[in-house]
């Protein structure tokens, strides 16, 4: 009886695993918005849902870094859904507070621009199996915003 069971769990593994899955890229970071808190960057997520359905994405994590230090993390719960068939794209927004900035002057002070890791981690509710995550990152440069970005 045991290998009759053992036998189900590996079908249903090579299955499972032969499945399409959704797929995701990381376009593109620009800066958003200038506050007085923090400034605010939008990174471009484009997901593509091989399914005739919607699948909701419970969640999207994130950390920027730069200089091998983290500057930014945090979450965006409950962020819509990926409709069927399609590519959908989602901005995620990245909020860098500018006391960090500060302690970053080094590399800013070179080119007034900073030098970033983003990671992204897209948690999706696949029916049947349960929550996939998709890693994302991408490496590049920020420009900061100048006196007329501001005004």
């Amino acid at each position: 009886m045991s290998h009759l069971v053992d036998k189900a769990k590996n079908f249903v593994a090579e299955k499972v695993a032969g499945m399409k899955k959704p797929e995701a890229s990381l376009s593109d970071v620009d800066l958003k918005g200038v506050s007085r808190e923090c400034i605010t960057y939008h990174a471009m997520v484009a997901v593509n849902n091989p399914y005739s359905h919607s699948l909701p994405i419970c969640e999207i994590a994130y950390t920027l870094k730069s200089a091998g230090r983290q500057i930014a993390s945090g979450n965006m719960a409950d962020p819509g859904s990926l409709a069927g068939n399609e590519t959908t794209k989602l901005e995620v927004p990245v909020k860098v507070p500018y006391n960090i900035l500060v302690s970053l002057a080094r590399d800013i002070g070179a080119d007034w621009d900073i030098d970033y890791e983003l990671e992204l981690s897209l948690i999706i509710d696949l029916p049947v199996i349960g929550n996939i995550t998709i890693p994302l990152s991408s490496k590049g440069e920020i420009k900061l915003p100048t006196l007329s970005d501001v005004f």
